[in-house]
C-alpha cells in the first residue's frame, strides 16, 4: 500500500473509509475519478467550515471506465473550486455513505462482491483503509448505516438480496450478519427485469423502515432491521406495486410532508408515493415523465433528490437504453418538478442540460444552494446554482474532469 499527497494517494486491495469526529456529513452527491480544480480561490480571512468530497469512480473496462477509484477534494468558498488532496486506488467503489458517528467511511464495489471500510482523517479529512467484508452477493449497489450505527444494509443489485454487516467500534465490518431475499415475479422487460434488482436502501426519515426499489420486480419493499440482532424482516405493509416495466431506481423522501418520491429506471418516470411511518406504507398517488415533452429518444432515470425546503424534487434522465449504450450525442437533462404544499403533489417547471452524459448521480451541495451533476460517460462534474425563488439551475461555470464519476459524498468541519 502507497500513500501520495497532491492528487497520487493511498492504493490499496478492496477497502472504505471513515470520517471523523470533527466532520458533520451534509449530502451524498454522485461524481467520480481524478479531478482537479477549475478555478483559483482566495483563502478566506474568516474561519470558514471546510467542505470535503468523497468522490467514488467506474474503473473497471467491462463497464468503460475511466475513474482511479476514491478521490478526496478540498471543497473552496465558492463550491465551484475542487482540489485533490488524495486518490485511493480499488476497483468500482460506485457509492459511498458515513457512519452515524461521523468518522468512517463506507463503500461498495459495483460488479463485485464485497464493501469496503476506512478512517478519515479528522484534520485532513484523507482515507485509512480499514479492509472489507463479503456482502453476500453480486454487484452491491448502495448502502446505508442504520440509526444505531450497530450494522450496514447493503442492497445487493445482481443477486436480488439485501444484506446486513456488523460495524466494529474501529469503524472496521465484520461477517455478513443476514441475508434476506426478495419475493415476487419479475417484470416484463427482457433483459432488466430477469429477477429481483434492488437499487437503494434507504432508512425512512424516522429510522423505523428500510424502503427498497426493485427495478427488477416492479415492487418497492419495506424492510425492518432488528438492531441488537441485524436480522432483517418485513414491515407491516411488506411491499407495494409499481406500474409494470417501470423499473423503480431510487427514492427520496419529503423533509415535511407525508410523500417520497421515486426515479422510475425503466419508463424514465417520477412517482409521488404518499407515505404511511407509522405501517411503513406507501400509496403512489400521481405518475409523470422525468424528461421533457419532447424527448423522442431511449432514456433512462437516474437519481432523485428532494430540496432541503421540500418545494423542489429534481430527476435526472440518461440517454441510451441501458448502460451498455453510449448515450448521446446531445446532453442529458435533470428535472425539476414543484412540491405542492397542500397536497405533495408534482408539476414540472422545466428540464436542464447537465453539459454531459450519463449524469447517474447528482446531489445537493451541503447547503442547498448549489447543485452537482455527475456525468458518468462524459467525465464531468457541473456544478449549478439553485434558484431561491423557484429551483430552477443555472451552470456556474465551475466543471470538474473526472474519470466516471458515480457517486459524491460532501462532508463538513472546521478548517
Amino acid at each position: 500500500m502507497t500513500s501520495h499527497a497532491g492528487g497520487l494517494g493511498q492504493r490499496q486491495p478492496t477497502t472504505a473509509a471513515a470520517v471523523s469526529r470533527r466532520v458533520v456529513i451534509a449530502l451524498p452527491v454522485a461524481a467520480v475519478g481524478a479531478a482537479h480544480a477549475t478555478s483559483a480561490v482566495a483563502a478566506p480571512a474568516a474561519r470558514r467550515r471546510r467542505t470535503v468530497a468523497y468522490v467514488g469512480s467506474r474503473t473497471t473496462a467491462a463497464r468503460e471506465g475511466r475513474g482511479k477509484g476514491i478521490e478526496v477534494y478540498d471543497i473552496g468558498p465558492d463550491g465551484d473550486t475542487w482540489t485533490l488532496l488524495q486518490t485511493v486506488e480499488l476497483d468500482n467503489p460506485t457509492f459511498l455513505a458515513a457512519d452515524r458517528t461521523r468518522r468512517f467511511l463506507y463503500a461498495v464495489h459495483g460488479d463485485f462482491t464485497y464493501v469496503s471500510a476506512y478512517r478519515i482523517d479528522p484534520g485532513t479529512g484523507r482515507l485509512t483503509a480499514l479492509g472489507h467484508q463479503e456482502t453476500g452477493g453480486r454487484n452491491p449497489a448502495h448502502l446505508a448505516v442504520d440509526p444505531s450505527n450497530r450494522f450496514l444494509v447493503v442492497a445487493n443489485h445482481s443477486s436480488g438480496t439485501v444484506a446486513t454487516l456488523p460495524l466494529r467500534d474501529d469503524g472496521r465490518l465484520g461477517p455478513l450478519t443476514d441475508l434476506l431475499s426478495l419475493p415476487g415475479e419479475p417484470g416484463p422487460h427482457r433483459t432488466d427485469q430477469t429477477g429481483a434488482k434492488p437499487h437503494h436502501v434507504p432508512f425512512s426519515p424516522d429510522g423505523r423502515f428500510i424502503v427498497v426499489p426493485d427495478k427488477g420486480l416492479d415492487r418497492i419493499f419495506t424492510l425492518a432491521l432488528d438492531a441488537a440482532s441485524g436480522k432483517l424482516g418485513f414491515g407491516p405493509a411488506p411491499s407495494v406495486p409499481a406500474r409494470e416495466a417501470t423499473g423503480p431506481r431510487h427514492i427520496a423522501f419529503h423533509p415535511h410532508l407525508p410523500y417520497a418520491y421515486t426515479v422510475d429506471e425503466l419508463r424514465s418516470t417520477v412517482t409521488a408515493y404518499r407515505w404511511d411511518a407509522r405501517r411503513g406504507e406507501l400509496q403512489a398517488r400521481q405518475i409523470l415523465p422525468s424528461t421533457e415533452p419532447t424527448m423522442t429518444g431511449d432514456s433512462r432515470g437516474g437519481e432523485i433528490a428532494v430540496s432541503p425546503d421540500g418545494r423542489i424534487v429534481y430527476a435526472s434522465n440518461r440517454s441510451g437504453a441501458g448502460d451498455g449504450s453510449p448515450g448521446g450525442p446531445e446532453p442529458d437533462t435533470i428535472g425539476v418538478f414543484k412540491v405542492s404544499a397542500k397536497t405533495g403533489l408534482l408539476r414540472p417547471v422545466g428540464w436542464t442540460s447537465t453539459k454531459g452524459i450519463r449524469p447517474r448521480h447528482f446531489c445537493l451541495g451541503p447547503d442547498g444552494r448549489k447543485l452537482y451533476a455527475a456525468n458518468e460517460r462524459s467525465h464531468t462534474i457541473v456544478t449549478y446554482d439553485v434558484d431561491t425563488a423557484d429551483g430552477g439551475l443555472r451552470p456556474t461555470g465551475g466543471v470538474v474532469h473526472t474519470g466516471s464519476p458515480v457517486c459524491v459524498l460532501f462532508l463538513q468541519g472546521d478548517s
